[in-house]
């Protein structure tokens, strides 16, 4: 990978827009099986709560040093709050609107013996109100920023996505979009779409092999006028199809512990490298490295800059 200096994340403006979440995990001992159903029991025994859909990429980009500001929608309430003071912590510019109308988004993971053996899911669209006010708050604080990562999580903070897009690139900013759904045509005029396996299936249909796969994401990357397609292949590590090339990325070679959150470092650690000025080829390098190191770790997390480039290496 080329050499980087590291300082120069400091210079990543980045403003991450989309579904933010609240993911809560009940950690406990599961020694037993319910006589009430064939289910076992957890005895919780400690509490974590951290930041997820869009505020956990903007934790990850905060984290590789970029100065990131964080764009969506929670609650009124006890949730929120948390939320609210966990982007404040991690020093994350604050943008989020509160809709009394609706509950901040959770997914409660319930562990046991370092195994999530359930999620549980609380969700509620924005109302349109706020969505109104969503974006023309984003569109004010466009000139603050370089890039723009939209998390769309298919929660209802991006139905004014296309509108978005055209703002940003009126206004001369590159935009990364991680995408939901079996429609993509609205990410059109973005610059960089990050599908995993599953996304991209949805829209093409399944490939027969590697050239009919890279056949369908060339087309699907004209026809939305990208610049750029990378696509995650978990152990297979990713894809970048350009104009002008593929180029594939091998997995990395380690247990794979935990995916939650991957795709929020891989968009966030392509950003991040994007706005600190390297080649779209090594960012996409440095976001294959990251994924590959933050699967190995529980839960929703993230990587910091002395792992992506070990010191001395």
């Amino acid at each position: 990978m080329t050499s980087f200096n590291a300082a120069a994340t400091a210079a990543a403006r980045i403003l991450v827009v989309g579904d933010v979440m609240l993911d809560r995990y009940w950690f406990g001992e599961v020694t037993r099986i319910s006589p009430e159903a064939p289910v076992p029991v957890v005895r919780v025994q400690r509490r974590e709560e951290r930041l997820g859909g869009a505020a956990n990429v903007a934790r990850n980009a905060v984290a590789l040093g970029a100065r990131t500001g964080l764009l969506g929608v929670v609650g009124q309430d006890e949730a929120g709050d948390a939320v609210e003071a966990m982007v404040q912590e991690a020093g994350i510019r604050s943008c989020l609107n509160r809709d009394a109308a609706i509950s901040t988004i959770i997914k409660l993971r319930v562990i046991g013996r370092q195994q999530q053996l359930l999620r549980i899911d609380f969700e509620e669209p924005p109302t349109e109100i706020v969505l109104r006010d969503k974006l023309t708050q984003f569109n004010a604080l466009l000139p603050d920023f370089d890039i723009i990562v939209l998390s769309d999580y298919a929660k209802g903070s991006l139905v004014n996505v296309a509108d978005m897009i055209a703002a940003a690139n009126r206004a001369g900013k590159r935009v990364l979009v991680d995408p939901k759904g079996d429609d993509f045509s609205r990410y059109s005029g973005a610059q960089v779409l990050t599908p995993n396996k599953s996304e991209l299936r949805q829209v093409v249909g399944n490939w027969s092999s590697e050239a009919d796969l890279t056949r369908r994401a060339q087309a699907l990357r004209s026809q939305l006028q990208l610049d750029a397609l990378l696509l995650t292949r978990s152990e297979e590590g990713m894809s970048l199809y350009t104009a002008d090339s593929v180029e594939h990325f091998p997995g990395m070679t380690r247990e794979v512990f935990d995916v939650s959150g991957a795709g929020d470092t891989v968009i966030a650690t392509l950003a991040t490298m994007l706005g600190a000025g390297m080649s779209l080829r090594d960012a996409a390098q440095a976001a294959n490295r990251a994924g590959g190191i933050v699967v190995g770790k529980l839960g929703t997390a993230t990587v910091v800059l002395d792992e992506l480039f070990p010191p001395g290496a």
